[in-house]
């Protein structure tokens, strides 16, 4: 039987912050357990550890469970720089919101598998995801998964 890499998730500061919430603590929990297990990759980037850092500390704790290991940590660099403003340029978000243009760029440039939050106003909404994607193509990128906790587990 063959084996497969465990997909490699990229997860913003919202999911962290959605273990405590009730709404979304169900799925946020579930999703730290593949990552905790090894399941799942996850891909951390420094702009969510800054986040995560202004967060409250039980936010920033939920990262002590899971096993360096069991994490990639990618950075900001000029090609995210670049995607980000090309997001904004080409009106996929707005300006103000140069921080969600990051996180799908970082997502983007290192190639994860699928990118989850639960941010539903600048992320995870169908008409977004296509103008991201359509930057993305237009700049010879692949194609961005993006999908809250909930619908990434359900595919499993």
């Amino acid at each position: 039987m063959a084996t497969h890499a465990p997909l490699r998730v990229y997860a913003d500061t919202s999911v962290f912050g959605g273990c405590f919430d009730e709404e979304f603590q169900e799925w946020s929990k579930k999703l730290m357990t593949e990552f905790e297990t090894g399941r799942m990759t996850l891909v951390l980037s420094d702009l969510t550890l800054r986040e995560l850092e202004e967060a409250p500390s039980k936010v920033l704790e939920v990262l002590e469970d899971i096993p360096l290991g069991k994490i990639e940590q990618v950075l900001i660099d000029d090609p995210v720089r670049e995607l980000a403003h090309q997001y904004i340029a080409e009106g996929a978000v707005g300006k103000t919101y140069l921080t969600d243009a990051r996180h799908i760029a970082i997502s983007t440039i290192h190639k994860v598998d699928a990118l989850v939050s639960w941010n539903f106003k600048h992320m995870v909404n169908l008409r977004r995801i296509r103008l991201y994607n359509a930057v993305n193509l237009k700049h010879g990128y692949c194609l961005l998964e993006i999908r809250s906790p909930r619908e990434m587990l359900n595919e499993g």
